[in-house]
């Protein structure tokens, strides 16, 4: 069975809609800023930069009832699943109520702000938790926020495992939609910004330290790479079997052809480049692709030294160092559980516009890097397929490929 997207939404450090994101990328410039507040609140750091999401706030149509369990992140994630909705036609459709539609989400974390409640009232502090704390905070709150949100009463599938939340959550839809599980599915994922998140990955030695030239970082695949930044926000796609497509009269988007996954089963966050390319050698077979039909590959590649070098290995032994590749996180910083779908909607615009974004801050890649085609320039590029590829700490790796309509 065909499976198709049939429409998408996000919430970015770059605008709501692809018209804005794109306006971005041609700008050249990231959305990476140097967080002050960070500075007063946990001086240990060495990092205090990020890609924060401007101005936030939810829809003003919201009632507080249904804000009352939803988190920053799900609101990010409600927001941008209903703009999917939206732009497939399906927002006021009693179809997705009637248990046709599922929900596939993650993210790396729920709420940290009520997760710091938490934890200072078990360490003694006041008590200033509520009966929806742990809604917020929970491992599965933007994928159930998002079912109740809108009602949905198909499968719901929690896909939250770090930077592969969300291109697991498209993974396992189409897999799910594919076989005959499922009819329509909203997939995605999201993450909220934190300095908690920055501490993580400070003390792992893996962020960016870049503080007085926030425009000159990340640099992905970058000899002078030295470390990711965070991001935030949400992306969401309505991902439909071929029956319904067709049964509601609608032209998709593109078509997901193929999906494959692989754990290392080695190291936490020691990335392997064979595990890697098996996931990209698995989606090629699953779509019944030979490496050399593939126009572009958006790559996870966060700056950090161990992933981009890895990273190039496995994409040059599936690919050869022909193939067009590019990292989005130079622009918007690592959205962590919203990475997978962002990138995967910017892959099949970018795709649709045959115009591909170059990595920013790519002057000159490490000589530890794999041979690639990397782009330093936007290019124009005519192909029917595209793959995008994540990666997460577990070993995690993840590979889709979509195809033009």
């Amino acid at each position: 069975m065909r499976v198709f997207i049939s429409g998408y939404g996000f919430v970015s450090a770059f605008g709501k809609s692809w018209t804005e994101f794109r306006e971005g990328l041609k700008k050249g410039k990231n959305a990476v800023k140097f967080m002050e507040e960070w500075q007063r609140l946990a001086p240990e750091l060495t990092s205090f930069l990020a890609a924060p999401v401007p101005n936030y706030a939810p829809p003003k149509e919201w009632s507080r009832k249904q804000l009352r369990s939803l988190g920053r992140v799900s609101c990010y994630a409600v927001e941008a699943a209903g703009d999917a909705l939206k732009m497939a036609g399906l927002f006021d459709d009693p179809c997705i109520k009637d248990g046709r539609m599922g929900v596939a989400s993650g993210q790396s974390i729920g709420s940290t702000g009520d997760t710091f409640k938490i934890a200072k009232f078990v360490s003694g502090g006041e008590n200033t938790c509520d009966a929806n704390t742990y809604m917020r905070m929970m491992p599965h709150t933007t994928a159930a926020n998002v079912a109740i949100f809108y009602g949905l009463k198909g499968r719901l599938i929690p896909t939250s495992s770090a930077c592969v939340s969300s291109s697991l959550a498209i993974g396992y839809s189409y897999e799910a939609i594919k076989n005959g599980k499922a009819e329509m599915m909203l997939a995605g994922g999201g993450e909220e910004l934190c300095v908690s998140e920055t501490f993580v990955f400070n003390m792992l030695y893996a962020t960016s330290q870049r503080n007085s030239e926030p425009h000159l970082t990340p640099r992905p695949f970058d000899a002078a790479h030295d470390g990711l930044v965070i991001g935030e926000g949400a992306a969401f796609v309505v991902v439909e079997s071929e029956e319904s497509v067709k049964r509601r009269g609608v032209r998709p988007i593109c078509e997901i052809v193929g999906f494959g996954t692989t754990c290392d089963g080695t190291h936490m966050t020691n990335p392997q480049s064979e595990t890697m390319a098996r996931a990209c050698t698995l989606a090629l077979k699953d779509a019944a692709l030979d490496a050399g039909e593939v126009g572009f590959v958006s790559a996870h590649a966060t700056a950090t030294k161990a992933g981009d070098i890895a990273e190039s290995i496995a994409t040059n032994s599936v690919f050869g160092s022909r193939v067009p590749i590019a990292s989005l996180k130079s622009y918007v910083g690592h959205t962590l559980g919203a990475c997978g779908s962002l990138e995967s909607i910017a892959a099949f615009e970018m795709m649709r516009d045959e115009l591909f974004f170059p990595t920013l801050n790519l002057t000159s890649p490490d000589p530890e890097c794999a041979e690639l085609d990397y782009l330093k320039e936007p290019r124009h590029i005519s192909t029917e397929f595209v793959m995008n590829n994540n990666f997460a700490f577990g070993g995690i790796n993840t590979s889709l490929i979509f195809k033009r309509v």
